[in-house]
């Protein structure tokens, strides 16, 4: 029997988790959906206010529970702190139902804010289930719409808009967090594309494939990867006349503005660019893991460059 599949999607709010998880369990047909909110409302019922304040508070104002407020540097720590003791209480039911979902063999996705990289031990589980863990992010004007809208939707708008400021913080705190315990950070777009890359890491179809475009063509290509098919570059392995050994770059690139941001950085610095292109000339071709969601956007992408003549068939 296959390792049933365990995926978390964790996030400040007003991401937008709710819809993407929603989404992801529509394409995997996962029928075991919870919210870690649910999970706060049993511990809350069961933990008395008295023993556990920061977890009848809400995630963004539980620093104000916290003893000896002035340890902390500055105001980012300290809520950051409240949030992490808040969200430490809700940690151990979450990981009985994740052992209760192995138990049974049952596929299943949670989703919520207490999903604290560090917090919750995920590699308790790794030989027993597919284990995937997403922390999603937005740049602060997109997260600020987005709280907004959710928080009118759900009749909070008074109090919760008052805490954007708390929520850019939890942000920040779960995207050092991810960074720091190697989990995949995704940058919320639009749904299309957000869930196209959660299922590239998990359907994780890649191929390797020889590009022979030039330096002032590289937009081009990523482009037609990143952009247009919601792909991804893994590696390119440069085999340069006259080494035995190949020069090997891990990239690692999904989202389209840090591919810009290397192309505008590449167009501004002449000497990057020069770099480059005496790369490309000491390379008859370079060696390109491309990875996308299924074997069919996979395809899409090689035939697209395939006809713009930059695979070489060799």
């Amino acid at each position: 029997m296959r390792k049933p599949y365990v995926i978390l999607i964790g996030s400040a709010s007003g991401i937008g988790k709710s819809t993407i998880a929603a989404e992801l369990a529509k394409a995997l047909n996962i029928k075991h959906l919870i919210e870690s909110d649910f999970i706060r409302a049993v511990v809350r019922g069961i933990i008395g206010k008295e023993y556990a304040p920061a977890l009848h508070s809400s995630s963004y104002d539980a620093y104000k529970h916290l003893r000896n407020r002035d340890r902390f540097k500055s105001y980012d720590e300290l809520v950051s702190a409240g949030f992490d003791e808040h969200a430490a209480s809700v940690i151990p039911g979450l990981e009985k139902i994740i052992q209760r979902a192995i138990t049974d063999y049952d596929d299943i996705i949670i989703e919520g804010v207490h999903l604290v990289p560090g917090l919750i031990n995920i590699e308790q589980f790794r030989d027993y289930a597919n284990i995937y863990f997403f922390i999603l992010s937005s740049d602060e004007e997109s997260h600020k719409e987005r709280f907004v809208k959710r928080a009118v939707q759900i009749h909070r708008g008074g109090k919760q808009l008052d805490f954007f400021r708390e929520n850019r913080i939890i942000h920040d705190h779960l995207l050092m967090q991810a960074k720091a315990h190697d989990i995949n950070v995704i940058k919320a777009e639009a749904i299309d594309k957000t869930l196209d890359k959660i299922l590239a890491i998990i359907n994780k179809s890649c191929t390797t494939i020889n590009l022979i475009n030039n330096v002032d063509e590289l937009a081009d290509v990523i482009d037609i990867i990143i952009n247009k098919n919601n792909g991804s570059m893994e590696k390119v392995v440069y085999n340069i006349k006259g080494f035995k050994e190949p020069l090997i770059r891990n990239v690692n690139v999904s989202d389209i503005e840090s591919a810009k941001r290397f192309i505008d950085n590449l167009e501004k610095d002449e000497s990057k660019k020069e770099y480059l292109n005496e790369l490309y000339n000491l390379s008859e071709y370079r060696k390109t893991t491309i990875c996308a969601s299924n074997q069919e956007k996979l395809d899409e992408i090689i035939n697209e460059l395939t006809e713009k003549g930059y695979v070489s068939n060799e």
